[in-house]
């Protein structure tokens, strides 16, 4: 794998958990779960600004403090600057903020500052990868073309990121987005290493495979899949891309689980493990908010799925004929 930053771990903990995500985390339990991750093997973390208005980037900060640096690799995001407010913004789907608000900003001064900003929050010696955040059209709607042209013109959170990176303050950049498009505007506009993708490569949905992961292939670019289990949809929650879920999305749903039951598989533990199987997938990073959940997901990666139960999704026409399955044979990116 051909990349500027430190190997991830393919299981990783996404942060926003530990901003208090649907519901209200103590200090105690966020420094277990990453304890907890730690003693799992796990050595690649996500944060962001935005998640509880810099609450998870102090936490991830105060649990990692004293662990080797040099173990493990780090990634948080630019695009929101927190501004002194109190009590703090609370902005759904967080429950509790620090006493901040977030300001957009896709400068390149913009970044600088949000990076100069995520250090003193962690207060740690250097940020692996930064992504720039929810730059895309489920965020923006309308607006999405205006602040994409901020970003990816001159003075740009691009032009930015890629200073910062020859700098040697950031070793990889890219976006961290809930949609392929921008993904794939930001490969053909500049120079870009990962993507965030959130719940677009999943037992749900696939479209990655058509146009995104053979470019990443080409360009030397990889994926860290997010939202595996879309919004917790495929481990059983009523929730998909944080909104309930829709009918259509139930009785796909229903068949994947009528599967997993013929063969003996926990359908969250296939969720997991076949995003992962992708050559150019880096890592797949489920939230956590406990010690008892960052386990549980830590298992469900490294249980045995039988061969069979993968072709039978094939056969049955729940994944595509070209998604690689878990154990399969690949050509590395």
């Amino acid at each position: 794998m051909n990349q500027r930053y430190q190997p991830i771990t393919r299981l990783g903990l996404g942060g926003t958990g530990l901003g208090d995500m649907y519901h209200t985390t103590r200090d105690e339990a966020a420094r277990a779960t990453v304890d907890a991750a730690w003693e799992a093997g796990i050595r690649y973390f996500d944060t962001a600004p935005h998640y509880g208005a810099g609450l998870s980037e102090h936490r991830f900060g105060q649990a990692l403090r004293n662990r080797p640096r040099d173990e493990y690799t780090l990634s948080t995001k630019v695009g929101r600057l927190l501004a002194p407010a109190w009590p703090g913004e609370i902005a759904s789907p967080f429950v509790n903020a620090l006493p901040f608000r977030r300001v957009i900003d896709y400068t390149a001064d913009g970044v600088r500052r949000s990076v100069e900003d995520s250090l003193q929050r962690l207060a740690l010696g250097h940020i692996d990868i930064a992504y720039v955040h929810d730059l895309s059209p489920d965020q923006f709607g309308n607006e999405f073309e205006h602040y994409y042209r901020i970003a990816a013109g001159p003075g740009g959170a691009f032009e930015g990121m890629v200073r910062l990176r020859k700098e040697g303050i950031i070793k990889a950049w890219g976006l961290g987005v809930n949609t392929v498009e921008p993904c794939l505007r930001a490969l053909r506009h500049s120079d870009p290493d990962i993507f965030l993708l959130a719940g677009r490569y999943t037992l749900m949905e696939t479209t990655p495979l058509a146009e995104l992961f053979p470019l990443c292939a080409e360009r030397g670019a990889h994926v860290v899949i997010g939202g595996p289990f879309n919004s917790g949809f495929l481990a059983g929650g009523d929730h998909y891309d944080y909104a309930p879920a829709k009918p259509g999305q139930h009785q796909h749903r229903e068949r994947l689980r009528q599967v997993s039951a013929r063969h003996g598989v926990d359908l969250a533990a296939a969720a997991l493990q076949f995003g992962a199987a992708h050559p150019v997938v880096a890592a797949t990073i489920p939230g956590a908010s406990s010690p008892e959940h960052l386990r549980r997901n830590a298992t469900l990666m490294a249980v045995a799925i039988p061969p069979q139960f993968w072709q039978a999704l094939r056969d049955e026409g729940l994944v595509p004929p070209e998604a690689p399955l878990p154990g399969e044979a690949t050509v590395p990116a």
